[in-house]
């Protein structure tokens, strides 16, 4: 298995860095990310985008995916699907993944992405993910 070091270097570069993705609790098969809320990452009437809610879930069940590869591969994502369910109005999205399947270099994860705020958190998106098993860059092995 990949260690969670390994999600944490690939959190740290490119977008998902510029966006705030917080890496939450990785474990083999599961993980979760969060994303404080600010003004650059919500629509013109104050709630999280659709984009950013997207892109928050194929980060957590890439990570999902990864953490429960043989060392030295990484999960890239094939296909993504969405279901809006509620505003995403809290001061922060949560996204937990886990892995539901795994079959030779495919992977299937599921998300539930949870608006939260100081009291209480509210399912606002559900994904669905296929993955592909590729080798690690040589920087990352």
């Amino acid at each position: 298995m990949n260690p969670p070091s390994l999600a944490e270097a690939v959190n740290a570069k490119g977008f998902s860095a510029a966006a705030g993705f917080r890496i939450v609790a990785v474990e083999p098969g599961r993980a979760e990310v969060a994303l404080a809320r600010r003004d650059d990452l919500v629509q013109f009437f104050g709630h999280f985008h659709g984009g950013v809610i997207t892109a928050l879930a194929d980060q957590a069940a890439g990570i999902a995916v990864t953490s429960g590869l043989p060392k030295g591969r990484i999960g890239v994502t094939v296909e993504l699907k969405v279901n809006f369910l509620s505003p995403a109005d809290g001061s922060e999205l949560v996204a937990r993944a886990k892995i539901l399947q795994m079959s030779g270099s495919i992977g299937v994860a599921i998300v539930e992405i949870f608006s939260k705020d100081d009291k209480s958190e509210r399912l606002c998106a559900f994904c669905t993910a296929t993955m592909r098993a590729l080798d690690l860059p040589a920087e990352f092995r």
